[in-house]
C-alpha cells in the first residue's frame, strides 16, 4: 500500500463530491437504487414547438451520455476508496505490485500499475 494512502483518500472523496454535484445539475438519484442516478428530462407543460422539442430532446440525449460518463467515474472512485478501507489500494489488480505514485497522483482511482494500462 501506498505511503500516501490519506492524501489520495482526501483527493478521491473531494472528486466524489464533484462528480456527484455535477451529476445532481444533470439527473436524480434512483429513488430505488441510491448508487444509481437517471437524467433528468424537461418534463415542462407547456406546449412546445417542433424547434423547442428537438432542443429538449437534444438536451436529454447530452444528459443521458454526461451521466453515463459522471457514474463510471463515481464507481471507479468508490472502488477505489472501498480499497483504501479493505488495505489494497495501490496495489495492481493484475500483477499485485505498487502501482507507481506518479501514476496515483494523476488518477488517484487507478487500479493498475503503468505497465498494466487497459
Amino acid at each position: 500500500m501506498t505511503s500516501n494512502t490519506h492524501t489520495f483518500k482526501q483527493t478521491l472523496l473531494t472528486e466524489k463530491d464533484l462528480v456527484e454535484k455535477e451529476l445532481s445539475t444533470v439527473a436524480r438519484r434512483n429513488p430505488e437504487n441510491s448508487k444509481d442516478w437517471e437524467p433528468k428530462a424537461d418534463t415542462e407543460e407547456r406546449p412546445a414547438d417542433r424547434d423547442e422539442v428537438a432542443d429538449k430532446l437534444e438536451s436529454f440525449e447530452e444528459n443521458v451520455a454526461l451521466v453515463r460518463q459522471l457514474e463510471v467515474r463515481l464507481a471507479e472512485i468508490r472502488d477505489a476508496l472501498e480499497r483504501i478501507e479493505s488495505g489494497s489500494y495501490g496495489t495492481c489488480i493484475v500483477c499485485k505490485k505498487e502501482i507507481e505514485t506518479d501514476r496515483l497522483g494523476a488518477n488517484p482511482a487507478a487500479m493498475t500499475c503503468k505497465a498494466h494500462l487497459r
